[in-house]
């Protein structure tokens, strides 16, 4: 039983539950009430996008094994006590689950592709493996590389489904009015923007936090290169500008009289992102960040769900 747990440790279990409830929620919420509303029937079957989620929680959950297995010795320092790898499962079989999930990850985004006759959808699949490979073993040690690519892969996660709607739409011909095609299209960017950067912005609160360890071994991230100071100015820089963009929407939604959505993204959204700022502010030790870090992700959390209120509305 201690092995299974530490496997489920191992995967970000929970990381994997948020990537597919983010693509299920998209497709469900955003997607398929465009569809909907025009008299058409989805494109996406439900089969081939069950498929599509699972090629991206097995690629999800390889990528996390491989960069554990290639941070052992930075995590002896950084995270000791939530080691999985070594500690608990073996480095033998860690790389063994790394490439049985890849190829899962990546068959069934072949599968999919040829079911719905999109041909970049596995060689996609394959490019996202084989990037989160050179992240864990290169890129990750690198000025703020790793951070971006780790942050475009989050984006990713919602452009997919996006891109398999918006080509299916093409695809078939449909007298979809472009109105409805140009909805997918802005919710598909808009979101994976928010993914993009709330994500970039927690790879280096990470890299805050884990900058003993990075250090000793030869990163060069952020706060190693340029300092904390300027890694805090360059992520509250960012929360500025997302903590903006947020509050230009929820001005904008005024005018529809979503009551219960302005309600939502200001208790949840934007009043945890004020807090993550001072938290930033005030954040001395390792601690501190790591508590950053959690809010961060709740934020992004958040964010994500309220793709459910246009589902209402």
């Amino acid at each position: 039983m201690k092995l299974v747990f530490a496997f489920f440790r191992l995967i970000r279990s929970l990381n994997l539950i948020f990537i597919a409830l983010t693509q299920i929620i998209f497709h469900y919420c955003i997607v398929l009430p465009v569809f909907h509303n025009a008299g058409i029937p989805p494109y996406l079957d439900g089969i081939s996008f069950l498929m599509i989620v699972l090629s991206s929680v097995c690629i999800a959950a390889a990528g996390y094994i491989i960069n554990d297995y290639f941070d052992v010795n930075m995590d002896l320092i950084n995270k000791p006590d939530r080691m999985v790898v070594e500690k608990v499962i073996h480095r033998r079989a860690a790389i063994i689950w790394h490439w049985v999930l890849s190829a899962i990850g990546v068959l069934l985004g072949f599968a999919a592709g040829l079911r719905l006759g999109i041909i970049w959808l596995g060689p996609a699949n394959l490019l996202c493996v084989v990037l989160l490979w050179v992240y864990s073993t290169t890129f990750k040690k690198k000025l703020l590389t790793g951070n971006v690519l780790i942050s475009l892969l989050t984006a990713w996660v919602v452009l997919v489904v996006g891109f398999v709607n918006l080509n299916l739409i093409w695809k078939h011909g449909t007298q979809m009015p472009l109105r409805d095609i140009s909805h997918i299209s802005k919710f598909t960017f808009l979101y994976a923007g928010f993914a993009f950067v709330i994500s970039l912005i927690r790879e280096v609160v990470k890299d805050i936090e884990d900058i003993e360890g990075d250090r000793k071994y030869g990163a060069q991230t952020m706060p190693i290169v340029w300092g904390i100071h300027v890694a805090k100015v360059f992520t509250g820089t960012w929360l500025v500008v997302l903590f903006g963009c947020i509050t230009i929407l929820e001005i904008y939604i005024i005018q529809f009289k979503w009551w219960f959505t302005l309600a939502y993204c200001l208790l949840f959204i934007s009043l945890p992102m004020v807090k993550a700022f001072r938290q930033l502010i005030i954040a001395r030790n390792p601690a501190d960040f790591h508590r950053l870090s959690s809010l961060i992700k709740y934020i992004m959390l958040t964010g994500i769900l309220s793709m459910v209120f246009f589902l209402i509305y």
